[in-house]
Order: structure tokens, then C-alpha cells, then sequence
């Protein structure tokens, strides 16, 4: 039953990560810590992850944006260690509170505002990108902090998609090699990977296919929906 659930989790989450180009660990985690122990959960989902990522890099490379993005790994890199040295030591239920008001601020001022005001100030890169190496060394949730950034640049729905994923790769790989590191990456990890890849791989085709039938005007719309559901989750105990 535990494998089933597992199955059910991954595929939701790898769907709305094809589809909106994040939201992967937000989804998974906090579902996943509800069937799995929260340092196991994490660990399979930075595995997830960096596969996802690397599915959807390959299908969307073309539109990549290497101007700006440095400025938000700088940041993200000098938060990553940040964020795992304070797993440890924060308590859980405050930051994904806080996280969770962000998000359903960020999404409801999205939704019915007229214009979501562009960041043209690029030196703000910094502090989106430190922002977000916390979140994702903490609990892997890295990606609402680029995608706030991205829809102030407003990217492209294909722009979005792959630059989040190289943004994302870089936070997700330095979590992957700490885990390896600190051993995290046992026989269960790898068992529930094993079943977790078919559905990532069914998930992001899926995902793949409806995107051919979303318009960028729906897009941006689904994208905060998506954050403003996630927000509401994490607000509830």
C-alpha cells in the first residue's frame, strides 16, 4: 500500500512540475513525509528531482537564458549550506508557515492585480537566489523564489521552464552530493526511487502533452494557482 501511495505522490507532483516547471518538491513533501520518515522523504525527492530536472532541460534547452541567472546561483550557492546546516536546527512548522504566506500573498496579488510589476533592478538576483538555496537545503522546496523572479522577468513559458531547471539542477545537485555524503542515500531511498522512476517518467509525459494545449496568458494563471494551493497546504497543521 506504501508503494502504491508513493506511486501516486510522484506522479502528481512530476505532472505539475511539467506543467508549470516547479512545485515537484512542494508537492512530494509534505505528502511524502506523511508515508515516509522526513530525512528519507527528502533525500528521494532531491533524487526525483535532479531527474525531472534533466528531463525537462532536454526537452526545453533551446530556450535557455544564460544572461542574470549567475546572480541567482551566487546566491542559492552561499544558501545551500545555510539551509542544511539549519534543518537541523529551525523549527519546521514556522518556516513552512511563513513560506506558506508568502505564497498565497504572492498568488492572490498575481491573480487579481492588474500587471505583476517587473524587478528591473538585477542586483535583486542575489537575494532571490540565497532565499532559495535555503528553502532547498532545508527541505528542497527551492523553487518558488525563481519562480517569483522569472515571472517578474517575465520569461516565456519555454524560457520559465528551462531556466528554472538549470537553476534548480544547481540547488538540487549540491543537496544530492550532501545527502551521499552524509550517508542518507540508504537501500530504502533506492528502493523507493526504483519506484518512483516509472512515474516520473510517465508524469512528465503527461505533463508534456498538455502543455501543447496551454496558452501563455493560462499558464502564468496556472502557475499561481498552483503556488496559492501549495501556500494553503502548508498552512494547515
Amino acid at each position: 500500500m506504501s508503494a502504491l501511495v508513493i506511486a501516486v505522490i510522484v506522479y502528481f507532483a512530476i505532472l505539475t512540475q511539467a506543467i508549470s516547471g516547479s512545485g515537484l518538491a512542494l508537492v512530494a513533501m509534505p505528502l511524502l513525509i506523511g508515508v515516509l520518515p522526513t530525512l528519507e522523504a527528502a533525500t528521494l525527492v532531491s533524487l526525483m528531482s535532479i531527474t525531472t530536472q534533466v528531463i525537462m532541460l532536454m526537452r526545453y534547452y533551446r530556450a535557455l537564458t544564460f544572461h542574470g541567472l549567475w546572480r541567482l546561483v551566487a546566491g542559492a550557492l552561499v544558501g545551500i549550506p545555510i539551509g542544511i546546516l539549519a534543518l537541523s536546527h529551525l523549527d519546521q512548522r514556522l518556516i513552512l508557515t511563513v513560506l506558506g504566506i508568502i505564497l498565497i500573498g504572492y498568488s492572490l496579488y498575481g491573480l487579481f492585480a492588474p500587471k505583476i510589476p517587473p524587478i528591473k533592478n538585477a542586483n535583486w538576483a542575489y537575494a532571490f537566489g540565497l532565499i532559495s538555496g535555503l528553502l532547498h537545503g532545508a527541505y528542497n522546496t527551492g523553487g518558488p523564489p525563481y519562480v517569483i523572479y522569472g515571472v517578474s522577468q517575465q520569461w516565456s513559458p519555454p524560457q520559465f521552464k528551462c531556466n528554472l531547471q538549470v537553476l534548480l539542477m544547481v540547488n538540487t545537485s549540491s543537496v544530492v552530493v550532501a545527502h551521499i555524503a552524509a550517508g542518507h542515500v540508504t537501500v530504502d531511498v533506492l528502493g523507493n526511487y526504483l519506484i518512483a522512476l516509472p512515474m516520473i517518467l510517465l508524469g512528465a509525459f503527461t505533463g508534456f502533452i498538455l502543455d501543447r494545449y496551454i496558452d501563455d496568458k493560462v499558464f502564468r494563471k496556472i502557475v499561481l494557482v498552483v503556488l496559492l494551493v501549495i501556500g494553503v497546504k502548508m498552512l494547515l497543521p
